[in-house]
C-alpha cells in the first residue's frame, strides 16, 4: 500500500515537479496533499471497497438503549447488523417510529431487533439506538464500510486503490493550474474514470454480492 508521501510524489512527478522528502516541504506539495485527500474521499465514496470493511461491536446493558459505535465516525455505509446473541439480523427503523416506541406507555424490554442511528458523541463517532430496550446483555455486530480518516503523516498508508487516488488528484492538480484550457484535465479525468470502472469490475468479481458503485 502506498503512503501519503508516495502519493504526493507520484502526482508531483506527473506534473513534472520536484519530488519532496515530506508532504509539508513546500506550499505546492502541501496543496497536492490536500488534493490527495479530496481524491481519496471521492474514490472511497465510489464503491464499497473490501479494504474499508470492518466490524464494530456493541455489548448491551439492561435498560440502556443508546450506544456509541467506537471508530465508526460518520461517513460509514451499512452492510448488515446482527444480534449475535440471538442469531438474527437486526432491521433499520425510521427515526419517527423509534421515537414513538420510546414515549409510549408500554415500552418493550427484550432482545434488540431494531436499530437507528442517533447523533454523534464528543469524539465524532456515531451513536445508535436499539429497540426493544435491552433486558440484559446482548452482543450486537455492525458490519460497515468505514472510509479512512484523512491522511496526515508522511507514512500514513492508504487503503483504497492508490493508483486511482493518484490519477484523480493529478486531474484535479491540472485543473487547479488551468493547463491547456481544461482539455488536459478532462482527458486525465476520463482516464481516471476508466481505471475506476476497471478496478470496480475486478473487485466485484471477487465479491459477487457487492455490485453497487457510483461513478464520480
Amino acid at each position: 500500500m502506498s503512503t501519503y508521501l508516495n502519493l504526493v510524489n507520484d502526482v508531483l512527478k506527473r506534473l513534472r515537479e520536484p519530488v519532496v522528502t515530506s508532504v509539508g516541504d513546500t506550499d505546492y506539495s502541501r496543496m497536492i496533499g490536500v488534493l490527495i485527500n479530496d481524491a481519496k474521499r471521492e474514490v472511497e465514496d465510489a464503491y464499497d471497497w473490501n479494504a474499508l470493511s470492518d466490524t464494530l461491536t456493541a455489548t448491551t446493558t439492561a435498560d440502556i438503549f443508546n450506544y456509541v459505535l467506537v471508530g465508526s465516525r460518520t461517513r460509514f455505509r451499512v452492510i448488515d447488523v446482527y444480534n449475535d446473541t440471538k442469531d438474527w439480523e437486526m432491521r433499520y427503523a425510521p427515526t419517527t417510529w423509534m421515537n414513538r416506541q420510546f414515549v409510549i406507555t408500554d415500552i418493550q424490554k427484550n432482545a434488540p431487533e431494531f436499530y437507528n442511528f442517533n447523533g454523534v458523541d464528543e469524539n465524532g463517532d456515531t451513536q445508535v439506538d436499539v429497540y426493544p430496550i435491552p433486558d440484559g446483555v446482548y452482543d450486537l455486530r455492525f458490519n460497515l464500510v468505514i472510509p479512512q480518516a484523512d491522511l496526515s503523516a508522511d507514512n500514513d498508508r492508504i487503503l483504497v486503490p492508490s493508483h486511482l487516488v493518484s490519477m484523480l488528484a493529478y486531474s484535479k492538480a491540472i485543473a487547479e493550474r488551468g493547463e491547456d484550457s481544461g482539455n488536459l484535465s478532462s482527458e486525465a479525468y476520463q482516464m481516471y474514470r476508466l481505471a475506476l470502472a476497471d478496478a470496480v469490475a475486478i473487485e466485484r468479481n471477487h465479491y459477487l454480492e457487492e455490485t453497487v458503485w457510483t461513478a464520480t
